[in-house]
């Protein structure tokens, strides 16, 4: 597995990956695709590159792009303030459970914490199992409300990813 930056001819994946994250509890029908392309899913891409905290990392096995995981600053539902980049993190299904969402996820924290964010926030349905993984990162819930936590990951002056970081080296 390998962890790369996405290439500029590789943004239309983002809209694949948008569509991959969508909670879809079990015994639940997936929705239309159509669906991203609602104003409310949409920011997650349209013009993706063009703002100073728009990162992308994808990861990829046996040469193909098996997920991604992308920030921004943007008005979705995990946005906690116009300084904070919000997180998108997106596997087919077959790769998750091994490991890679949560290498994507450390690469982008440490990404950003280079870049001198002091944190990053996300929403996550309380259901999903993925909230797990974003407390094991360093996420802690900062709000929510009857169907999503609102967390956020403290990036500097002793956040659990310095903390982390500290113990890798």
């Amino acid at each position: 597995m390998t962890i790369r930056k996405l290439r500029d001819d590789e943004t239309e994946l983002l809209k694949e990956f948008l569509y991959e994250a969508i909670f879809i509890p079990d015994g639940t029908e997936p929705p239309d695709r159509s669906i991203i392309t609602q104003p409310e899913l949409s920011l997650y891409y349209e013009k993706f590159g063009d703002g100073p905290a728009d990162n992308c990392y994808v990861a990829e096995v046996d040469g193909k792009v098996v997920g991604a995981v992308w920030t921004r600053i943007m008005y979705d539902y995990g946005h906690v303030d116009d300084d904070t980049p919000s997180f998108a993190i997106s596997l087919y299904k077959e790769y998750r459970g091994h490991g890679i969402g949560t290498a994507m996820m450390q690469k982008m924290l440490e990404l950003l914490k280079s870049q001198g964010y002091k944190r990053a926030s996300l929403a996550v349905q309380k259901a999903n199992y993925a909230v797990r993984m974003y407390e094991a990162v360093g996420f802690m819930t900062v709000d929510e409300n009857a169907e999503e936590y609102i967390m956020a990951c403290e990036l500097q002056d002793g956040g659990r990813l310095s903390a982390l970081a500290e113990t890798d080296n």
